[in-house]
């Protein structure tokens, strides 16, 4: 059989993996040579200011890992740094392909430059493909009977789940792959992390293992516990989550594998991460068809609120230092290791916008900084739906109790303890509130609040109360200014 193309080019994006890979696997059985390639798109790495990012330290290992693999079949990855558009058409030139193949991506910023690439392409008569790769259901797969996108979340589960239903979801995995096409043009070396402006090592063991094969072992890890997952999912002392998101987030697992895990029983564990799933890609599918969202609530009569923005108190949250355990240590956790547990990050995120008064969108953007699983649609979502002002959030007058919360997920303490080393002496009758202890109690346990622990902030009470009339005041002008409009 005759390939239809004579040189194809492979762009490795959100895909770091050969298992399961679309774009790989179908290169492969069309063309007779293929090349493969990866770029440290300038255009998104000039914004990451801190030297020793852990994004760019888990790209470079899960690369590395995988040029590795591919040479191993004789083939080779060309590593290349500069404006993706520039690069790929280089490559392309260079290469004299005929056809480039690439994973489709759902950012606002990914859309446009894979459009650019696409019609350089083509001007040049070579044929661009663009395959879903990083979620079960894409762009307008799953639509209302209106042929609308959904904007509340379980009437697309419901959605999602009977067009799964009706599809067979191909277990590519198991997909032999035939290398005998890929094609070798030379050594090319690949930049070091100095290179590309960045530091050499981390400080400290990362979180999460970067490459195909840690995310493989992390998935075999989890695929043990899963049946456990409902019930232990929002204890962060337990550590009992899939720590798969990393890996999701830039491909070294396929989300097809995720979701035969998901679906292979039916525990409520099983059930409960299948519905992880489902959330993922209604995220995918809001930012896509509302791309606003990146800069505007996504319900518009939230734009009218009016956050206090007090820097102080947004540093105290950033640094852990609230007075506040539950919030501090998962606060800590994020910048010592790039992760935070789920729950916390939605106690952490209500807990600024509703206690604190700071805009979500700062809160958004320190995530996106430190958090190695930063996924755009994830956390806009996220901040959205904590802050209520996204599509179907948390109704706006409920609000976090932080102690509450505290006592409920972190009962005796031991995830504040091993974070917030400060509070390590004191018992659990104090862990939550610890501003509660007498002079007496706080030189016994070693904390003197004020000194060696800060008081809060605020008091919580206090700011429920001006938080919900902050939000009822907004939701009052939206419909003043809704009857001028219509005027």
């Amino acid at each position: 059989m005759v390939n239809k193309y004579k040189n194809v080019l492979v762009w490795f994006r959100r895909d770091l993996r050969v298992r399961d890979n679309r774009a790989l696997l179908q290169a492969l059985k069309e063309g007779d040579r293929v090349f493969c390639c990866f770029v440290f798109d300038t255009n998104i790495i000039k914004y990451l200011s801190d030297p020793r990012d852990r994004r760019i330290h888990y790209i470079w290992g899960s690369v590395a890992e995988l040029k590795s693999r591919i040479c191993s079949h004789g083939g080779e990855l060309y590593v290349t740094h500069g404006k993706a558009e520039q690069e790929i058409l280089n490559l392309s030139l260079k290469l004299d392909i005929d056809a480039l193949f690439f994973a489709e991506d759902y950012e606002p910023y990914a859309i446009k430059r894979d459009d650019m690439v696409t019609q350089s392409l083509t001007k040049l008569g070579k044929k661009v493909f663009r395959l879903k790769d990083q979620v079960i259901m894409a762009k307008d797969e799953v639509m209302s009977p209106k042929g609308t996108p959904y904007s509340v979340y379980t009437p697309y589960k419901n959605a999602w789940l009977k067009k799964v239903a009706s599809k067979v979801i191909p277990d590519t995995g198991k997909e032999k792959i035939d290398w005998k096409n890929l094609a070798f043009d030379g050594k090319s070396a690949m930049p070091t992390l100095p290179d590309l402006g960045f530091a050499e090592f981390l400080n400290g063991k990362p979180a999460v293992q970067p490459g195909e094969s840690s995310a493989q072992s992390d998935l075999l890890h989890f695929s043990t516990k899963i049946d456990q997952y409902e019930e232990t999912r929002n204890y962060p002392f337990l550590d009992n989550t899939s720590r798969l998101s990393v890996h999701l987030r830039f491909g070294t697992v396929s989300i097809r594998d995720l979701f035969r895990l998901a679906t292979s029983k039916s525990t409520l564990g099983h059930k409960a991460w299948l519905n992880e799933l489902i959330w993922r890609d209604f995220y995918f599918s809001i930012l896509f068809h509302f791309p606003y969202v990146t800069d505007r609530s996504f319900k518009i009569i939230y734009d009218q609120l009016e956050f206090t923005n007090n820097q102080t108190y947004f540093d105290a949250w950033c640094t852990g230092k609230t007075g506040y355990p539950i919030v501090d240590a998962g606060m800590r956790q994020l910048n010592e290791t790039g992760y935070m547990h789920n729950r916390l990050r939605m106690v952490t995120a209500s807990f600024l916008v509703k206690d604190l008064q700071v805009d979500w969108r700062w809160g958004e953007q320190y995530f996106a900084d430190k958090l190695t699983d930063f996924d755009l649609s994830a956390n806009n979502g996220g901040w959205q739906w904590a802050a209520s002002t996204g599509c179907d959030a948390q109704p706006y007058f409920r609000i976090f109790n932080p102690s509450l919360q505290s006592k409920r997920f972190d009962g005796e303490g031991t995830f504040i303890k091993k974070y917030v080393t400060e509070l390590s002496k004191v018992p659990m009758k104090f862990i939550h509130s610890p501003w509660l202890m007498d002079l007496q109690n706080q030189k016994q346990y070693s904390c003197l609040i004020g000194t060696d622990y800060p008081y809060p902030v605020v008091d919580h009470s206090e700011m429920r109360d001006s938080s919900l009339l902050m939000y009822k005041q907004a939701r009052e002008k939206e419909v003043i200014n809704r009857g001028t409009r219509k005027r």
